[in-house]
């Protein structure tokens, strides 16, 4: 029998219909008065037996709602409201079979997440899934924003726009988040959350502006393999009037289970150096030789430099056995606890630890996981052992790069670094990590799912085209544009470590075809845009030193916010945003644009009515442009107020930074020392 059951947000513009037609299950989505997703299909495919997509009924539906706010040990906002509905529709089987599933919605006023539950039966035991078969069926052909996936490079592709019919008529299946405009103006992300046991989900367009569930599959070929009970991760969809909305969607993080550590004061955001910059550029090398990088005395010099300047961690790569040769196609010759002749790992821990610096570790694996597996408790004691608290892990290797053996040791199939065998790998690391109290830096991950809730020690990942490119790529590095798309697309994922802050953007003396692709003034905005809890000051110290004015600006802005406003932006366009520093009642602001220079007036409301501030203002100079003058850069102060309105300018391929803080008492005495 057809029955449709309906759930809608606390505030009532979110409605979700669950409808089951001739036996087989369907959902549909509105918002306010315009439709989201028409009827789209939900169900599996299984290698053994029958597809649990069809001939069910219903056997039991219960209606729930939830309200709590939590507080994030650290974020981009301190305090997140839990608000939702939900719905559980218990399917079975008329069959004889009567096999059973659960689908769950929970609906918020920005969007939902609906999950499959297999319980505990008798007639699925052991299981292995060919197929989800859910469906996300699009009420036209959106503008879309994507990535291809099953490349071999991962996620590390500069983003297309473009609609969906596109996507469609290049067969290509698109990573999440996918982020859409839809024809009738409402704005969309479809992504996942608390992504466990499971395979990554890609999209795959169909016809009649489609897309479809598609599972990372084994090298067998199976997507899933699991036993009841079982919980698939959450499919999300995140939902605004405007692009800016998404940025303080949280859904995805409540979608997560709460932490599960106990006590996190040992997990503490904060800003690093390193020598990874000196390395794409050339100038160091990660194997061992003449310009070996991590050396004792290179790493010295590096811990002086941020003991001078108060950054309170230095990364340090390339200072374990492994790096020599062909490293990415061998990372089973790393020894991860074991330094090359020219690197005192005791003495440089002593060194740094004399002078106030942690050191962040680093783990490169080149996707060799049985030979990281078999090192990975050593390893990390190792750098507790060292009073080391965070770890940078990598995975390069092309996909599908990964080694999977049996238990002779025999190679037995090539595996995605998003297919379920690497979800469970990289869910262990976080686990490992967190029992030795260390806290990860993830390159060449999975796509964050939220699951920092949980495992408040992950902190922060690449899973993006990042700063690197600017060094090397043939293609010319990142268009001026790119930074734009990211907070709107990757960013809505989690936190990411793009490594920005480099002050020397032309470095001519080591990549003279290359070059970073914004004004000085843009990459300091970056710090305020693209949120990471470990943010890198990417550049080389000399560098630094030559262009103090801007290094005062990463000094000050900090990695751990009490709130986040979008003040403007346009996907691929322009943003504008502002955050409150979690320990002072500073304020920071960072707007940034495309290839294409902007004017803005800039409310700040967002501030205390009744208290006098001072901005301190870091803005593109006279003739600032990333092409011809990319380092010109403006320094200025302006009291300010509740009150105020201010324009900002932003050259083409530029951007403006801010430090908004309270002013002193004779800063308002004298105002009149301040431009109006």
């Amino acid at each position: 029998m057809d029955r449709n059951f309906y759930i809608s947000s606390p505030d009532g513009r979110v409605h979700v219909i669950f409808m089951l037609k001739n036996g087989v299950p369907y959902y549909a989505v509105r918002y306010s008065d315009k439709d989201i997703l028409a009827a789209s299909k939900l169900g599996f495919i299984f290698k053994e037996g029958a597809p649990l997509n069809q001939n069910l009924f219903i056997a039991s539906s219960k209606y729930d709602s939830f309200d709590q706010t939590w507080t994030q040990p650290w974020g981009e906002v301190k305090e997140i409201r839990n608000q939702y509905n939900e719905l559980r529709i218990d399917l079975e089987e008329a069959a004889a079979a009567h096999r059973k599933m659960t689908i769950v919605f929970r609906v918020y006023n920005d969007g939902l997440g609906f999950r499959y539950e297999l319980p505990k039966q008798e007639h699925i035991s052991d299981f292995e899934i060919m197929d989800e078969e859910t469906e996300f069926s699009l009420t036209g052909d959106h503008t879309a924003w994507w990535i291809p996936a099953y490349q071999k490079e991962r996620y590390e592709y500069l983003y297309h726009k473009t609609p969906l019919s596109s996507i469609a008529k290049s067969f290509h299946a698109v990573h999440t988040p996918l982020t859409m405009k839809a024809t009738n103006g409402v704005y969309l992300s479809i992504h996942e959350a608390n992504l466990k046991d499971y395979s990554s989900m890609a999209l795959m367009p169909l016809h009649s502006n489609k897309l479809k569930a598609d599972l990372f599959p084994w090298s067998d070929g199976v997507k899933v393999k699991g036993s009841t009970p079982f919980q698939t991760p959450w499919r999300t969809i995140q939902i605004a009037e405007n692009p800016g909305d998404f940025i303080t969607n949280y859904l995805i993080l409540n979608l997560n289970e709460p932490n599960q550590l106990g006590d996190v004061s040992w997990i503490k955001p904060g800003k690093y150096i390193g020598i990874w910059w000196g390395m794409h550029l050339g100038k160091y090398t990660w194997g061992s030789g003449p310009k070996h990088g991590a050396t004792t005395e290179n790493a010295k010099r590096y811990i002086d430099f941020a003991a001078k300047y108060g950054i309170p961690m230095v990364l340090f790569e390339g200072w374990n056995q492994g790096w020599d040769g062909d490293w990415g196609e061998h990372g089973e010759q790393f020894k991860f606890t074991i330094p090359y002749e020219d690197f005192d790992i005791q003495e440089v821990a002593s060194y740094a630890a004399k002078k106030g610096v942690k050191i962040i570790g680093h783990h490169e694996t080149s996707s060799a996981i049985k030979n990281y597996e078999e090192q990975m408790e050593a390893a990390f004691a190792f750098y507790k052992k060292l009073g080391i608290h965070a770890v940078k892990t990598g995975y390069v290797g092309h996909d599908p790069a990964i080694k999977r053996y049996d238990a002779q040791g025999n190679v037995i199939g090539l595996e995605w670094h998003h297919g379920q065998y690497m979800v469970n790998h990289y869910r262990k690391v976080v686990e490992t990590a967190a029992r030795y109290q260390i806290m990860l830096d993830v390159h060449e991950p999975i796509k964050d799912t939220g699951e920092r809730r949980t495992y408040p020690n992950m902190m922060t990942r690449e899973g993006a085209r990042g700063q690197e490119y600017n060094a090397w790529s043939q293609e010319g590095g990142n268009p001026p544009e790119h930074t734009t798309i990211l907070p709107y697309t990757r960013m809505l994922a989690g936190p990411f470590d793009y490594t920005p802050g480099i002050v020397d953007l032309l470095f001519e003396e080591y990549g003279p075809k290359n070059r970073v692709k914004s004004t000085l003034a843009k990459e300091l905005a970056l710090y305020v845009v693209l949120y990471s809890p470990l943010q890198m000051l990417a550049d080389l110290p000399e560098n630094y030193e030559k262009n103090l004015p801007a290094l005062q600006f990463l000094l000050d802005v900090p990695v751990d916010w009490q709130d986040t406003k979008v003040l403007n932006g346009e996907i691929g366009e322009y943003i504008t945003i502002v955050r409150k520093d979690r320990n002072s009642d500073d304020w920071y602001l960072g707007s940034i644009t495309n290839e294409n220079g902007r004017m803005f007036d800039i409310s700040f409301s967002f501030l205390d009515p009744y208290k006098k501030y001072v901005a301190e203002i870091y803005a593109d100079g006279v003739g600032a442009d990333w092409v011809y003058h990319p380092l010109s850069l403006a320094i200025d102060r302006v009291l300010v107020d509740h009150n105020t309105i201010l324009q900002l300018r932003l050259a083409n391929g530029g951007g403006q930074a801010m430090r908004i803080r309270p002013a002193y008492e004779h800063e308002v005495n004298l105002a009149s020392q301040f431009p109006s």
